[in-house]
């Protein structure tokens, strides 16, 4: 089989390959699928992101964002990641930030760097679905992503600083509305930095 061609078939497809899905595909052995792909791989074609899933350098329109819920399906952007996208910081993070209500987990490859951290499955909501070319991944709203990244900073006995969010591309009412679902922890910080906000708008 020439496998340079299958690659370039499916890259007209899709940037992301399933070993299983190949191999039904293509009406071949699992073993099969995965010895050319490894083979490719050392050619610099696919890179292996885990044990069934490889990007297809052939399609040259991939994204870390294409993975997203391929990895894992109940996952969201959120945290770094999703407030940068929308300016509330300006520094980004050197991993795509996710939650996700399963096992948390970190996919670093030379190309992937997705960080997946551990959220309250009540906690699981607040996020808008999207695309690439080829996929769809989930993203927090703004406000959503803060509070979820405060959550977590409190979950793990971080600090909390926010002087440097430009918190005022965040919608307020939204924001407290969101904050009433979690931990009265996270309900006071906002609600601190709400007063703040409205003091300094009044100087």
């Amino acid at each position: 089989m020439n496998w340079t061609t299958i690659l370039t078939d499916e890259a007209r497809e899709n940037c992301i390959l399933r070993t299983d899905d190949l191999a039904r595909k293509r009406n071949l052995p699992v073993p099969i699928v995965r010895n050319a792909l490894r083979r490719y791989e050392l050619k610099g074609l696919v890179e292996r992101v885990s044990t069934k899933i490889y990007v297809n350098h052939v399609n040259q329109q991939f994204s870390p964002r294409d993975l997203v819920n391929i990895l894992r399906p109940e996952s969201y952007i959120s945290l770094e990641s999703a407030l940068v996208e929308k300016g509330v910081i300006t520094q980004s993070p050197s991993a795509l930030t996710c939650v996700t209500s399963g096992y948390p987990q970190t996919f670093r490859t030379k190309s992937v760097n997705i960080v997946y951290r551990k959220i309250s499955p009540e906690l699981f909501w607040g996020a808008e679905l999207k695309a690439t070319r080829f996929n769809k991944y989930r993203i927090a709203e703004p406000e959503k992503a803060l509070l979820d990244w405060i959550y977590l900073s409190r979950q793990e006995g971080l600090p909390t600083p926010l002087d440097e969010f430009q918190l005022q591309l965040l919608h307020t009412a939204k924001l407290l509305e969101y904050a009433e679902r979690f931990p009265r922890t996270v309900r006071e910080i906002v609600k601190e930095l709400v007063v703040i906000r409205s003091v300094s708008h009044s100087l």
